[in-house]
């Protein structure tokens, strides 16, 4: 491991295979909290689901506490963006519900969140969810060895603002990622391509696209953690951890590495 570029963490390649099974470690919990979720089941029960898999697979839960969270996933209801503590609030038929998920394997880290409808949503918040998980996987897609962090911003923003009129959240971002869960540098889901530091081998980066059916500003509840939007306006928020491979990007967090989704999009598959 090396430093470079204002404190960017470069891994080696036995450092991003652990990484790897931290990454799968966060994806099979992920599935296992998307088949979970239904009408009356409460958060705190899921943040549950997320420990006992978390752990049961010799790994430990990253978000629990991490500067005092009290909870294993954040669980994100409706206008809640991001950071949702997970209690006894009880998911109806109509919501929506962010889970955000971390692991931890050996000191190294993953991170991945999915949006998840609890029934039937109406069609304008099952777009958003679609067009948030796109706008992600546009991101990642956009990343090449020799580029710049902004490419993946640029990607996102365009694959948002090409499906409608959302709001991006400009106040959190992306992230490095590796031997801690935040790192630098910032990838912001917004803004011109070619800035920040170099694509290089070794680079870890959380791309997470936070969207909305309003507007981009929002405020934290008296709780200190959960992220909601000022107009009300429902959320979506989709994650996945992924590096660069001589042959393309591999995405440490998706069971198959991200092959489908990047080969659909006409890009390289780097997973080995």
């Amino acid at each position: 491991m090396r430093l470079r570029d204002r404190g960017v963490e470069i891994k080696t390649r036995e450092q991003v295979d652990v990484m790897r099974r931290a990454g799968l470690v966060v994806g099979e919990t992920l599935e296992l909290l998307r088949r979970a979720v239904r009408p009356g089941i409460s958060t705190r029960e899921l943040d549950g689901i997320a420990e006992d898999s978390i752990r049961s697979r010799g790994a430990t839960p990253s978000f629990l506490g991490y500067h005092g969270f009290p909870g294993c996933i954040c669980a994100s209801v409706n206008d809640e963006v991001v950071h949702g503590i997970p209690g006894d609030r009880v998911l109806a038929e109509g919501d929506v519900v962010s889970i955000d998920c971390g692991a931890i394997v050996e000191g190294w880290h993953g991170d991945a969140a999915i949006t998840v409808a609890v029934g039937e949503v109406p069609a304008e918040v099952t777009e958003l969810i679609r067009v948030t998980e796109e706008a992600m996987w546009h991101g990642i897609a956009a990343a090449r060895l020799g580029g710049r962090v902004t490419d993946i911003s640029a990607a996102v923003e365009q694959h948002v603002r090409s499906r409608g009129s959302y709001g991006i959240l400009e106040e959190y971002t992306g992230h490095g990622i590796g031997s801690a869960m935040h790192q630098p540098p910032d990838v912001p889901n917004y803004g011109r391509p070619g800035r920040g530091p170099r694509l290089v081998q070794g680079l870890a980066l959380a791309v997470e696209p936070m969207v909305t059916l309003g507007g981009k500003h929002v405020s934290v509840l008296d709780d200190d953690w959960t992220v909601v939007t000022d107009d009300g306006s429902w959320a979506a928020h989709s994650e996945h951890t992924f590096t660069l491979t001589e042959t393309g990007a591999w995405v440490l967090t998706a069971l198959d590495g991200g092959e489908q989704a990047l080969r659909n999009l006409g890009v390289p598959f780097g997973g080995r």
